[in-house]
């Protein structure tokens, strides 16, 4: 495998898994159940990773996904973690 391959598949990887380490927090808010009906496709996606074969510019355009999915997501997770007693800093 080249080196861009194995960079390439670890950095879809980290999005993937940085998206899919909310699904708790996702569970708490009103609009994050239907988010969570989308999570099995994350899931399986991340199964196969091996076999996809992505250029730089697909990978750039998930990480800018992955950046304003968790944009998105600041206020509504902040609210909600902050009814346990404080807000943790979202990646």
């Amino acid at each position: 495998m080249s080196r861009e391959y194995t960079s390439n598949m670890a950095r879809i990887s980290n999005c993937l898994e940085t998206i899919l380490e909310l699904e708790p927090e996702l569970e708490k808010i009103e609009f994050g159940k239907s988010l969570l009906e989308e999570f099995g496709v994350l899931k399986d996606f991340l199964r196969r990773i091996d076999t996809v074969v992505l250029s730089d510019e697909d990978v750039d355009r998930v990480e800018a996904a992955t950046a304003n999915f968790l944009e998105e997501l600041r206020g509504p997770l902040s609210l909600s973690r902050s009814g346990r007693g404080g807000a943790t800093r979202l990646q």
